[in-house]
């Protein structure tokens, strides 16, 4: 039977809430009212690019920035804001940066120790030795920092960070001192090792495909502000303006203006409901958005020609460089991503077709390419 008292119980709080936090640097906004949750057992990722304020953000939430503005609030209680600011020590979250900072003159058992002084000697030492194990690290207990390779040294700080059992941890850009072989290995075994300890994670990166192989969640930042908030798949899938459509890898743009609810490009109209008559729009395609096939006799319908101007495999795909004869009478570059495998001679004609799925509509930037993008329009139509 089920306890009475569970039943009782009201929703779990959430595990970290950052609530309308502003903060600034002399006139510079570095963080403009941003409210974000994050729950137990779940990794966010802030992810922009740089000054964009999301370290700044996770400063906040530490305890290492002082608050101006808004509220932090760990499982319910108020660490930060309405006269209240508790300092890092006492906010029991775990801390992991791109410099470990491991202490040099500590063993490997020392370090991951290190937090543990509250604990009874003998439960110090097997809670350590359970750490180590979880991370890989136990063959090295008695090394020292400057014995261990850089992904050592941050599976050891991973685990002097978990070793107190924080419900909250904090990461900011924890695997980018690492060469990119190292770095897919470890934060593969970090992901993990951090669902495996039940802890809500926010953790700072500024590459997108980091972002989306470590996180529930995403929230994109750009000039202090939140962007879009939600799973990987929503962001790439559904972005909801240019900078998030072109932050998660390179886009083909080509300008049009709606006329009758529909924008012309190479591969016939594709649709903008939500923008009026006259508009000037970027319609922004993504390059495995175009789909290849070797020419028959005739394009089949949707179907385009194209001449091969260059083909480079990149290791698990190939980016083909395009000429397609535009709407206006004008020849457009456009870059297309297919397997790797495939690699089509140079002046080889293509049949190209559009996967309208990933071809987007937004509003035209601002032609000196300053200040803040103009806002999508509400319920952006995706082609």
């Amino acid at each position: 039977m089920s306890d009475p008292k569970e039943a009782t119980k009201g929703p779990q709080e959430p595990a970290l809430v950052l609530d309308r936090v502003s903060h600034a640097f002399g006139g510079l906004l570095a963080v403009d009212d941003l409210s974000l949750t994050v729950e137990a057992g779940e990794l966010v990722c802030l992810l922009g690019p740089s000054g964009c304020g999301k370290t700044t953000a996770l400063r906040i939430a530490a305890g290492l920035e002082h608050l101006q503005q808004g509220r932090v609030v760990l499982a319910g209680r108020v660490v930060a804001g309405e006269r209240r600011d508790i300092p890092p020590e006492d906010r029991n979250i775990g801390l992991m940066f791109q410099d470990n900072a491991l202490f040099p003159h500590l063993s490997v058992r020392a370090n991951v120790a290190f937090g543990l002084n509250k604990l009874p000697a003998g439960e110090r030492r097997s809670r350590t030795d359970a750490m180590l194990a979880q991370v890989g690290m136990d063959a090295y207990a008695e090394s020292y920092p400057h014995q261990l390779s850089g992904g050592q040294q941050q599976r050891v700080a991973l685990a002097r960070a978990l070793a107190p059992g924080p419900p909250v941890m904090l990461l900011d850009e924890p695997f980018s001192g690492l060469d990119q072989a190292l770095r897919h290995q470890i934060r593969d075994q970090t992901l993990h090792v951090l669902k495996q300890s039940g802890a809500a994670t926010l953790m700072v990166t500024h590459d997108p495909e980091e972002a989306m192989f470590m996180a529930d969640r995403i929230a994109l930042m750009r000039d202090g502000k939140m962007v879009q908030s939600g799973q990987p798949s929503e962001l790439y899938l559904n972005p909801r303006d240019a900078f998030a459509a072109a932050f998660f890898g390179e886009v083909n743009r080509l300008p049009g203006v709606v006329h009758e609810g529909r924008v012309q490009t190479p591969f016939g109209w594709v649709r903008a409901d939500d923008h009026a008559e006259g508009a000037q729009v970027e319609v922004l395609i993504r390059p495995e958005a175009l789909v290849l096939r070797p020419i028959g006799p005739g394009c089949r319908a949707g179907e385009r020609p194209a001449h091969v101007l260059a083909s480079r495999m990149l290791g698990r795909s190939s980016m083909i460089h395009l000429s397609v004869h535009g709407p206006h009478g004008d020849d457009l570059h456009l870059h297309a991503r297919i397997p790797g495998r495939q690699l089509p001679a140079e002046d080889e004609v293509m049949a190209v077709e559009l996967d309208r799925g990933q071809a987007f509509v937004f509003p035209t930037h601002r032609a000196d390419n300053t200040g803040p993008m103009p806002p999508a329009a509400p319920g952006r139509t995706k082609a």
